[in-house]
């Protein structure tokens, strides 16, 4: 059964498949109002989010599905002490397919090894957001006309910002893509991402201190929130908020046809001068984020037991390793009863199976 849960979960064909059936909805919208009659979409959301939610609820509503599930965590059994895996054995039972969204890492992933139905992640923490890739894929797309061969620029939190993580992943599968990474010291594209997917798929990039320094180069700025919730210390907070911000003097130094995207919401770093210029996609994509949200659906119930569609072999070399943990204070491991393991990344280096963190 086809789950998922990051990116590389989908093959390159499998992504093509998908966006294209996102482009056919959006060219046919009338010829799908009906593609999932009779079929139940449970949304599980332990922590807030207003876009993901309610696009997966619009999306299967919009191909005549229904839709069920809870928006808080407080409003479920787990606040009776439930856990992850409990909980999707029991909805397994009563929905088609089932969307999560989870502050923990890695929960996703282990709701997908007990589900009966297809699992998708709608976020896990600081680690994968795979249905905002497909919406930003989608977007590229739309925006130039293909998504090989283009130069994209990744600016704010690429610490923290799990759409970064994930959209980078997606995009080494793609020919000639260039990377240029714009961030504050503290918030820099982790190593594991730099070595794991970037350094060993050769992908070209550079790191710069300032949008300046890129803004001319690049097909696709990727901006994010410099998230306050990710960080321990509020001083280190104030400190970094203001950094990078887009504004209409620095629009002036792109190219014609550069696209600007932002996953939302933002706070201040994209300024509302900018929202009029025609560069300007990102509500565009939250719009594209729907629709590939219906064509996500529509698939992996398609694929559900096709055995031309299996999930990926499981990361390198899975391991139980006693005498080690996950330092990961955020990792389903360390918050429920889940056995921890490990396997060996592309840069030798041993990671947590669930969460991808680095064991010291």
């Amino acid at each position: 059964m086809k789950h998922l849960i990051d990116p590389t979960d989908l093959t390159l064909e499998e992504t093509n498949e998908i966006i294209a059936l996102a482009e056919d909805i959006i060219a046919h919208h009338d010829h799908y109002t009906e593609r999932m009659k009779g079929r139940k979409l449970a949304t599980l959301f332990y922590e807030p989010s207003t876009r993901t939610r309610l696009s997966f609820t619009a999306a299967m509503m919009e191909l005549g599905g229904n839709v069920l599930g809870f928006s808080d965590a407080k409003n479920s059994s787990v606040s009776k002490g439930e856990t992850v895996e409990d909980t999707v054995r029991v909805v397994s039972n009563f929905a088609d397919i089932i969307a999560m969204r989870h502050p923990i890492e890695g929960a996703p992933l282990v709701a997908s090894e007990v589900s009966e139905v297809p699992i998708i992640n709608a976020g896990d923490g600081s680690h994968s957001h795979p249905t905002q890739t497909l919406t930003d894929l989608l977007t590229i797309k739309r925006e130039l006309g293909h998504i090989d061969n283009i130069t994209i620029g990744f600016c704010g939190d690429l610490r923290f910002g799990r759409t970064v993580h994930s959209l980078i992943k997606a995009l080494s599968r793609y020919k000639g893509i260039k990377v240029i990474l714009i961030a504050p010291d503290t918030l820099r594209l982790p190593d594991y991402i730099k070595q794991d997917v970037c350094d060993r798929l050769g992908i070209q990039y550079k790191e710069v201190d300032t949008l300046e320094e890129a803004i001319p180069h690049l097909d696709v700025l990727y901006m994010t929130r410099v998230q306050k919730e990710r960080f321990l210390d509020e001083d280190d907070y104030d400190r970094v908020k203001d950094s990078f911000v887009l504004d209409a003097a620095r629009m002036k130094l792109a190219q014609p046809h550069m696209t600007v995207l932002h996953p939302l919401p933002r706070v201040n770093e994209i300024l509302k001068e900018v929202d009029d210029d025609p560069r300007a996609a990102y509500f565009r994509q939250v719009g594209n984020g729907k629709i590939v949200r219906m064509a996500l659906i529509c698939k992996l119930l398609e694929w559900k037991n096709d055995n031309r569609h299996p999930m990926p072999t499981p990361k390198k070399q899975t391991m139980v390793m006693e005498k080690i943990r996950c330092h990961n204070s955020k990792c389903i491991c360390n918050n429920e009863d889940i056995r921890p393991r490990f396997y060996d990344s592309a840069d030798g280096v041993t990671r947590c199976f669930y969460c991808d963190t680095k064991v010291k």
